[in-house]
């Protein structure tokens, strides 16, 4: 499934690159995104019309932004009865919303289940919810819970990632050319990238772990202390929120050396990895709360970033300069690019 969407994206960028048209590549990253997710989840794709007017990237993006904006109710609890913000009426506007998608997914699921020859996500929940087996009560609330997690978390997390690798290789055209040429030696011009060349690419490694150092998608972290306890040198009282700014760890000059450049060389020959072992690089976060689904993102991110510069040459249009490409962050629960990447496309394989 993962190598036919990614193919999809390629097939539908290879015939705008015909007509030298400028490409939306975040918007096609973001599509191909939401798609994975929903087909992983929900086993089918849906489309913006399914669960809102205002289309499926506008939703979640608002449910994000909400997530993370200050309530001044949350510092002065009784102003959170008069909303002044107007934060409570958009929540559950939007929660609305989702719950009525959720609903209709949940029973399409159930009329459908007999006929399925296969289970999805939405499938085995639904299996647990009526074994009863469970310790506690696992009802249709909890599946729609667990379902509206998967969905924001899985859709902008991979496609930031990947925008922002790109952005990277487009403003160090020197640094694009050596992955494309690992990418020619390792599977050739004759064919696209498959999940297996993956772990011979050694270079493309090291671009996405330096992305991800130098952008990271989600910059704070959070744990609850469950007891005291003293953590160098500084008393930690049970109940405290620890906020953990990843961002900063991750351009510490005392452990990078110039942190604020992209050099991709700077893990040759490190053992340094992003699945929470090196607390100096933590895309992930670590621990038991550390992200569940770190190896599928990871080859999701490597899968579509070699797709695309194996199978594209990148150019910048209007005879924009790459270091006048603009890095600005747009303010979220994850840290997204503030404008799209635009591109121009050119087809390289010998297909």
């Amino acid at each position: 499934m993962r190598r036919q969407q990614v193919e999809l994206m390629i097939e539908s960028l290879k015939n705008e690159a015909r007509d030298r048209l400028v490409v939306d590549l975040s918007a096609k990253v973001a599509t191909l995104s939401t798609d994975l997710t929903c087909l992983m989840v929900f086993g089918k794709k849906y489309m913006d019309e399914d669960l809102d007017k205002r289309g499926f990237k506008a939703v979640l993006q608002e449910a994000v932004h909400l997530s993370v904006t200050p309530n001044l109710g949350d510092f002065f609890p009784f102003l959170g009865v008069i909303d002044l913000q107007g934060l409570t009426r958009r929540l559950k506007d939007l929660s609305k919303v989702f719950d009525d998608f959720l609903e209709k997914i949940i029973d399409e699921h159930v009329q459908s289940y007999d006929q399925k020859q296969s289970k999805d996500f939405v499938d085995i929940l639904l299996d647990i919810m009526q074994s009863g087996d469970t310790e506690f009560q696992f009802d249709r609330i909890r599946i729609k819970a667990l379902l509206f997690d998967m969905l924001i978390a899985a859709t902008d997390t991979s496609s930031t990632s990947i925008d922002w690798i790109l952005t990277e290789l487009l403003r160090h055209p020197h640094v694009m050319k050596k992955l494309q040429k690992e990418l020619e030696q390792v599977v050739g011009l004759e064919r696209m990238v498959k999940e297996s060349d993956l772990e011979n690419l050694k270079y493309l490694d090291m671009v996405v772990k330096e992305g991800m150092r130098l952008h990271s998608v989600v910059p704070i972290s959070q744990r609850e202390a469950r007891e005291d306890c003293v953590v160098d040198g500084f008393h930690i009282r049970k109940g405290s929120r620890i906020m953990i700014n990843n961002y900063a760890v991750q351009r510490d000059p005392n452990v990078w050396s110039e942190p604020e450049k992209f050099l991709p060389e700077r893990f040759v020959g490190s053992s340094i990895d992003v699945r929470g072992h090196d607390f100096q690089l933590l895309p992930f976060s670590a621990g038991r709360r550390s992200c569940p689904a770190v190896e599928l993102g990871i080859i999701i991110v490597r899968l579509a970033v070699a797709q695309l510069m194996h199978c594209f040459d990148w150019e910048l249009p209007s005879d924009m300069e790459p270091c006048d490409l603009n890095l600005d962050e747009h303010f979220g629960l994850v840290t997204s690019r503030e404008k799209h990447l635009m591109v121009i496309p050119t087809y390289r394989l010998n297909e």
